[in-house]
């Protein structure tokens, strides 16, 4: 009896697999030992090699440390039906001790990031690195949960998705721990070039 469900659910496992197998990331690499982008206190600038995509952020906070935070990223490959960046660029600067919404404009793909501390606010500026893939659309964009859960806490943020993109963020600043809560702007992309582009 067992080898008879045995032979029918089998294939059945086989074809789930090779239909929805490839749907998830495997865990990121963050370079090499999961050295950090930056020193407490210091500028940084990061971005992603041609073709790849920010896919997951990782941060620890120290408050002895200026109330600063050491960062590091992942970059996968984006899909294949977006073909090459057509173009990249540089995003306009987000200040420190604000909070802000912003994504990457003319349909771009976050593909890095460069800040700089302020010792006088105890925070950072933000930019992001965009990059352009033909003429494609984003659609089905949503918020993700704020990362870190609390002000304080270490963030590991990743998506697990495949097809699922970042175009940019919205933070909240607090003024009492110094501190900074993201929400990422998360798409997917059309596989066909689309006649409009957002400002």
């Amino acid at each position: 009896m067992h080898l008879i469900l045995l032979c029918v659910f089998l294939p059945l496992v086989t074809v789930a697999q090779g239909q929805y197998g490839d749907y998830y990331y495997s865990p990121y690499n963050y370079g090499d030992n999961d050295e950090w982008v930056n020193v407490y206190r210091q500028g940084f600038n990061f971005q992603c090699p041609h073709g790849q995509v920010i896919v997951a952020v990782r941060s620890v906070f120290n408050k002895k440390e200026g109330s600063d935070r050491l960062w590091n990223y992942a970059c996968m490959p984006a899909a294949q039906s977006l073909g090459e960046p057509t173009e990249c660029w540089w995003e306009e600067i987000n200040r420190a001790g604000t909070e802000w919404y912003q994504t990457c404009s003319n349909n771009g793909l976050v593909a890095g990031f460069q800040s700089q501390y302020f010792p006088s606010v105890l925070d950072r500026e933000w930019q992001f690195y965009c990059c352009r893939f033909s003429r494609r659309c984003p659609y089905s964009c949503w918020l993700t949960a704020e990362y870190p859960g609390h002000y304080g806490e270490d963030m590991d943020m990743m998506m697990y998705a495949y097809d699922y993109y970042i175009r940019g963020a919205t933070t909240t600043f607090s003024a009492v721990d110094r501190d900074r809560q993201w929400k990422f702007i998360v798409c997917r992309m059309t596989e066909y070039d689309c006649p409009f582009q957002n400002v």
